[in-house]
């Protein structure tokens, strides 16, 4: 059976301990990227510069964003949902503030998160960021 997919963007933030910024959305319990579902016509990297600059008021263009890859996983607060992400990576320093739906943010080492994560954190995006520092 194929699942119903919610296509989102998402950016992997990393600060100077190589910890990455996670967000916890009002209402849940696992923690992700900031991001989220795109609007009608809007592209990826749109997608994730508008989401970063409603969740954590940080406002980037789209020339500062990486494409790590697309990542498909159990969505983590949608039953019998996949989420299929676009993660991006930026590399400057930020100074978030949690805002729109953002309950909790929490800077998490990837080897040893010490929070409860999204499947597509846990399973497919810190694997790969592991292996590309290792």
């Amino acid at each position: 059976m194929v699942l119903p997919q919610i296509h989102v963007s998402a950016v992997v933030f990393r600060d100077s301990q190589d910890k990455v910024l996670t967000v916890r959305k009002r209402g849940t319990e696992k923690f992700m990227f900031p991001g989220g579902k795109p609007e009608p016509g809007e592209s990826p990297v749109a997608t994730a510069v508008r989401e970063v600059q409603e969740e954590l008021g940080i406002d980037l263009e789209d020339t500062q964003l990486t494409q790590l890859g697309v990542f498909e996983a159990p969505a983590a607060n949608e039953a019998e949902h996949t989420v299929v992400a676009t993660v991006f990576s930026y590399d400057g320093a930020i100074a978030p503030n949690a805002a729109a739906e953002i309950a909790e943010l929490s800077w998490v080492s990837p080897h040893q998160p010490a929070v409860e994560l999204a499947p597509l954190l846990a399973d497919y995006v810190f694997p790969a960021l592991k292996s590309s520092v290792s």
